[in-house]
């Protein structure tokens, strides 16, 4: 085991970059559910409380875990020494089907991803934050859709849904692909317009039908908790990028198949 310890506002300090999450009101931004001063070497993630969290936590040895959703959370179940970080939103938008440029890397994107949609929100005092993207587009080295949809099944460990549609070129290439976190038919013509061959989002929309078949555009739909279990793992590999001693571990019913390698570009 590492000699080599970290405190809980470091971690927190660290996320707070890597999430932006000054675009977020207070009741967004997450951060300690529960402060502690117990030094840590070892770090659990995990979406949600289960059952068996406290077990889970004992047997791992965690001197802090971080939750994507604590609400559920009964506090009493665990050591009062143990700290708690959260972060629902911001990991959503950072590290799941987004403007997540981990995984715009690791889809080969060939320049800059552009942003695609916007969303706004208001600060405590009713000022409007500046807009935060809802997607990304970026153009990839062409590849047949079939080959495409086999690569985001491995990397996502499977998806719910996909349509071909009608590819903009006969060889069926798809050369720029949007990502976005939402999908209505808004969304769908500006990805069309802006000439995205593919639309990946997490979870396949019915109302947006008539416009994916209005347009002809390709869409894979992976799945919203395959998504958040993948970001899961990219933040664990965030984490590790920036301090190599630090353990991290996650419930092994929550990892997904892909192991990550690139480090967030945010």
């Amino acid at each position: 085991m590492t000699n080599q310890q970290y405190s809980l506002g470091e971690i927190d300090d660290f996320l707070k970059t890597e999430f932006s999450i000054d675009r977020y009101n207070s009741s967004e931004q997450g951060g300690i559910y529960r402060l502690s001063d117990r030094p840590i070497t070892r770090l659990g993630l995990a979406l949600d409380p289960w059952p068996t969290l406290p077990e889970w936590v004992a047997d791992n040895q965690l001197d802090a875990i971080w939750l994507h959703r604590p609400w559920k959370l009964d506090l009493a179940t665990l050591p009062p020494d143990t700290g708690i970080l959260f972060h629902h939103l911001p990991f959503d938008e950072t590290l799941t089907i987004g403007d997540n440029r981990i995984l715009a890397s690791i889809l080969g994107t060939l320049g800059q991803p552009e942003p695609l949609g916007f969303k706004q929100t208001p600060d405590d005092n009713g000022n409007a934050y500046s807009p935060r993207p809802i997607g990304m587009l970026f153009d990839i080295v062409g590849l047949e859709f079939d080959a495409l949809l086999r690569d985001i099944n491995g990397l996502f460990g499977g998806y719910d849904r996909a349509e071909a549609g009608r590819c903009q070129t006969n060889d069926h290439i798809i050369d720029r692909i949007a990502v976005v976190g939402a999908m209505n038919d808004t969304l769908i013509h500006e990805a069309h317009e802006r000439q995205a061959s593919l639309y990946l989002t997490g979870q396949y929309r019915k109302p947006a039908q008539p416009a994916v078949d209005a347009t002809g555009i390709a869409v894979i739909a992976v799945g919203h908790q395959r998504s958040e279990e993948w970001g899961m793992r990219a933040l664990a590999d965030v984490l590790q990028s920036r301090w190599p001693a630090l353990e991290v571990i996650v419930p092994l019913k929550e990892q997904p198949v892909h192991t990550l390698s690139s480090k967030n570009s945010r």
